[in-house]
């Protein structure tokens, strides 16, 4: 479980969020959503730590995060896995290449139990036998499958993902939904997810936090969503035409 008490972070004059208070639960992939500019990155990036909260706590467990120096976040980010949006692969490096990195930073394996690893992880995103291959070679869904390989390297505990479907077809985008989904379940991982996309949230979100102008507006299940009076809620969730189905 990841506990949120009283998170706020502030830019110069702009606070982008305003004291959220959360509980992501543990092994269920949890969406965060929200318009563009409601605090969903910024709250990613607190929860890794590339971010420091001006004030409140971030609990894992009962491990206070908020509360670790640098080099103790360091190392407590280990239980972590990362997709950043549009995949953020290293052009330079083979698709191998790229999955090692986090085995390369944080751990003494041999080469031989990395790439065991690696053919793992590679075979578990339904990506076998692409080790050599360069990112310039790989779909957009591709990229992306292989940026959950690479999250999954050091089987975390944790697993944080930010626009996993941006530029993607709907397709594709299932597939990726669906891959996320079943490692959070298969693996039991914490999964929290940053999306503005609706099917994601109908398919595969078992807790949902909606944010507004930084707030927590609304949390709740995706069968609860739809039956919701919250009228911000609602205009964000049915502004497409596609959501009109579900009313």
């Amino acid at each position: 479980m990841i506990r949120l008490e009283n998170i706020s972070k502030s830019f110069e004059k702009n606070e982008v969020l305003k004291g959220i208070s959360v509980e992501f639960d543990e092994a269920c992939t949890n969406l965060v959503i929200g318009q563009s500019g409601s605090g969903k990155t910024v709250l990613l990036k607190c929860l890794i730590g590339m971010l420091e909260p001006d004030s409140g706590d971030i609990w894992y467990g009962e491990d206070r995060f908020t509360a670790l120096d640098p080099d103790q976040q360091r190392t407590f980010r280990q239980q972590m896995g990362v997709v950043f949006q549009g995949g953020a692969l290293f052009d330079s490096m083979t698709v191998e290449e790229n999955i090692r990195l986090p085995m390369d930073f944080f751990t003494d394996w041999p080469r031989e139990q990395k790439l065991d690893r690696v053919n793992f992880c590679l075979g578990r995103v339904q990506l076998p036998g692409s080790n050599k291959l360069l990112p310039a070679e790989l779909s957009g869904g591709m990229k992306k499958r292989v940026a959950i390989a690479r999250a999954i390297a050091l089987n975390p505990k944790y697993l944080f993902c930010d626009e996993p479907n941006s530029g993607l077809d709907p397709q594709t985008a299932i597939v990726i939904d669906n891959l996320i989904h079943e490692i959070t379940l298969e693996f039991n991982i914490t999964t929290v997810i940053n999306t503005h996309d609706m099917n994601s949230v109908m398919e595969i979100g078992d807790k949902i936090l909606f944010l507004s102008d930084g707030l927590t507006c609304w949390e709740g299940t995706r069968e609860e969503i739809l039956r919701s009076d919250n009228k911000v809620l609602n205009d964000f969730v049915f502004a497409s035409e596609l959501m009109k189905k579900f009313k």
